[in-house]
């Protein structure tokens, strides 16, 4: 087993090994900073832990949409549903280890339970049901105030929730905090690089580029979008508890639609697909303009949806695949030969002047 895994990692590419290098480099810029001001600080810990949090939703998010090709507009209320349920249960006494666990169940039976009817549905109309899914979970936090203490959110007056604590090992600071997470996230993109180079996976690439044809192939269609949609619940359950623990406070304004669309944008800018595309896309896209706010000041939060926009329209002119885009999606994009290409380039009044 230890073999086989080995020799994968050993097919890893040149790009690939110096983009894990630099994504590696940069994990430590926050340590290095925390450690050089004597600990005195810790917003940049914080803003790293965030960029964390949203990683592993943007790995969960880069399965469905990336891996099998759904397009999942409502993947923030998983990430609502896992740090409710964390909070409910830390601020009811239970131990972080038992809430962990409870919240990351829930996520995947409420995920199995939207899944069931969604699933069939394809494009447009899984966009819209996944999108009601999402807004569904922010009304009903939003409403149930005896027990999610409503827009004001939890915990409430007296109420606490707990440290992340494993028995033999709590902790207490931002720095400890962060370490966590950035395990937490490794071991997230191992288990989808697994996933990825394993027969499920290849599966998931057929079923993305035609069901039909992999339907007859012998591909359960059905059982595998369920499946994936299913585990893809735990990494939104996983960050929302690490969310909810460290910040010790949560509101419905953490599940907007907006959220979502900010996932979106991570996994098809970083590249559809890609792992390191990925990494890379959650810190451009929040890391980079949390911690400019710092230097420039709260307006620049005003231009953000701006700047979106813009930089998706010009990814999508110049750079459709994306910034690191997987090597299988690279190939996807690109004509075999110069003919292929002329081929493609043809419209319709080309072909009637034939």
């Amino acid at each position: 087993m230890l073999a086989k895994i080995k020799d994968e990692f050993s097919s890893l590419s040149k790009r690939d090994i110096l983009i894990l290098s630099a994504l590696g480099i940069i994990a430590l810029l926050p340590i290095i900073h925390y450690l050089a001001i004597g600990g005195t600080t810790s917003y940049y810990l914080d803003v790293s832990i965030k960029v964390c949090v949203y990683l592993l939703l943007a790995l969960g998010l880069n399965l469905v949409i990336g891996y099998t090709g759904l397009l999942d507009l409502g993947f923030i209320g998983v990430f609502g549903i896992g740090a409710y349920t964390a909070a409910i249960m830390s601020i009811h006494g239970y131990h972080f280890l038992i809430s962990s666990l409870v919240a990351i169940i829930m996520a995947m039976l409420f995920r199995l339970i939207i899944g069931l009817p969604v699933i069939r549905l394809r494009g447009d109309y899984l966009a819209i049901a996944t999108l009601g899914f999402g807004e569904m979970v922010r009304i009903i936090v939003n409403n149930l105030d005896p027990l999610t203490n409503g827009p004001r959110g939890l915990p409430g007056v007296g109420q606490k929730i707990s440290n992340i604590d494993f028995g033999i090992l709590s902790l207490n600071s931002s720095l400890e905090v962060y370490i966590f997470s950035l395990i937490v996230v490794a071991l997230g993109a191992l288990a989808s690089y697994r996933i990825e180079h394993s027969r499920i996976g290849r599966a998931l690439v057929a079923i993305r580029e035609d069901e039909i044809a992999a339907s007859l192939m012998g591909v359960n269609v059905s059982k595998l979008k369920l499946f994936i949609f299913v585990i893809s619940g735990i990494y939104g359950a996983v960050a929302g508890i690490i969310y909810t623990h460290h910040i010790k406070f949560i509101t419905p304004n953490l599940i907007l639609f907006w959220d979502s669309i900010l996932l979106v944008s991570i996994v098809v800018i970083g590249g559809i697909g890609s792992i390191p595309g990925t990494i890379v896309g959650a810190i451009l896209f929040y890391g980079v303009p949390e911690l400019l706010r710092d230097f420039l000041g709260s307006q620049l939060a005003e231009f953000r949806m701006l700047t979106f926009g813009l930089i998706m329209l010009l990814m999508i002119i110049f750079r459709p695949q994306g910034l690191i885009p997987s090597e299988r999606r690279k190939y996807e994009l690109k004509p075999e030969t110069e003919k292929v290409k002329e081929e493609e380039d043809e419209n319709l009044f080309d072909l009637e002047k034939r």
